[in-house]
């Protein structure tokens, strides 16, 4: 049997609601902040990153915690 949202509880609904909001919360605060780092504050390259921050769900943390220079 496939699922779908209309068969999901609300427990399910609103757990998976709150992690996709968080998701994207991390993916935009991570692309506004390579946008305005300079290239010197980020290890690698910053065109490399781009592509790595849209990898879900560990692109954008990966940046955040490795990517960037302090």
């Amino acid at each position: 049997m496939t699922r779908t949202w209309h068969n999901l509880n609300n427990r399910t609904r609103t757990t998976l609601t709150v992690l996709a909001m968080a998701e994207l919360t991390c993916t935009a605060i991570a692309a506004i902040d390579l946008a305005r780092r300079s290239p010197s504050q980020v290890r690698g390259a910053k065109a490399a990153w781009w592509p790595v921050l849209f990898v879900q769900p560990i692109g954008a943390p990966a940046y955040l915690l490795w990517g960037r220079r302090p």
